[in-house]
């Protein structure tokens, strides 16, 4: 039998040339369940879930992911691209001996996860995607479309691109950033159109000492990490064209979960027409009604649920 830890416990995992702190629970040897946080998360995001899945019987594996928290945050941009994103969580299996997980990804972590089966097929069994469903790659570089798309508008992604500015933007108040991107009102538009406009109170699924951790967190590290991901979406188009030989797989033959809230503004960009053509194995898709984006956050007990069933499921 190996150790068997149900409350979740943190520690130092040294993995592809950085530092991840992980919360870790369940017991070693048991099917590994790595949880891939999003913008601007952290390992914390998942504090429902860590302890309904070690009860089930997995061992759990929450990083805060490069860039975030207790986790190293290298200097360069292009550090932050998908290639690297997904060794990080290659390096965890190997940390913990585990030839296969299940990858499961909220926000940014869902690409994270969906892209892990193109680069790393025989080790993935299984990925669940919570608010952005699996993607195909684009005909063209991200941001020129999303220029198309959205002309003069503001649209965050773009708003995003400029290292620096949003980054000390966000910084400036993070009290304030992270309430405001918490009520979504902080996507809307630049920080500096929210000058006059009340902070709005935080949702009923997070309470004030919840709340804190990301405030601590996001004071001491900034957003600069962060950021540098949304800062290699052309990169990250680059590095996943099959004529670049980087992946292995096209398309990923295990079984896929798309699990959203089906009043998430997310949807409204990440179009599932054709999830089909990147997902070709067993594919569910679950929306909750009424359900926003911090899904797993705002409807824990629904989306511990759904999880434990797709991973019942599993052969």
């Amino acid at each position: 039998m190996g150790e068997i830890v149900l409350t979740p416990t943190e520690r130092l995992v040294d993995t592809n040339g950085v530092t991840l702190k992980v919360t870790e629970a369940g017991e070693h040897g048991n099917p590994v369940v790595v949880l891939a946080h999003g913008f601007p998360e952290l390992a914390y995001s998942w504090r429902h879930q860590i302890p309904a899945l070690a009860a089930a019987g997995y061992h759990v594996l929450a990083p805060d992911q490069r860039g975030y928290g207790g986790s190293s945050r290298p200097e360069g941009i292009d550090a932050y691209n998908i290639v690297e994103l997904t060794a990080d969580i290659a390096g965890l299996l190997d940390d913990v001996g585990a030839e296969r997980a299940v990858l499961v990804g909220h926000d940014w972590g869902s690409p994270v996860a969906t892209n892990f089966p193109l680069f790393y097929p025989e080790r993935a069994a299984a990925v669940a995607a919570l608010s952005v469903p699996p993607i195909p790659r684009a005909s063209a570089p991200p941001t020129q479309i999303w220029r198309k798309i959205f002309g003069d508008n503001f649209f965050y992604i773009l708003y995003f691109q400029e290292p620096g500015v949003a980054d000390a933007a966000l910084g400036a108040d993070v009290r304030e950033s992270m309430r405001r991107m918490i009520a979504l009102e902080g996507f809307g538009g630049p920080p500096e159109s929210m000058v006059d406009r009340p902070l709005p109170p935080l949702p009923d699924w997070i309470t004030a000492d919840e709340f804190e951790p990301y405030v601590q967190a996001f004071t001491e590290t900034g957003f600069t990490g962060p950021l540098n991901w949304y800062r290699n979406f052309d990169r990250n188009w680059e590095l996943t064209d099959p004529a670049s030989g980087r992946t292995q797989a096209q398309t990923i033959d295990v079984p896929v979960l798309f699990l959203a809230g089906a009043a998430d503004p997310v949807l409204s960009f990440t179009p599932r027409d054709r999830v089909r053509d990147v997902a070709t194995g067993d594919y569910r898709e679950v929306l909750l009604d009424g359900a926003g984006h911090w899904l797993q956050q705002e409807r824990p007990d629904e989306v511990n649920t759904v999880l434990l069933e797709f991973l019942g499921g599993l052969k």
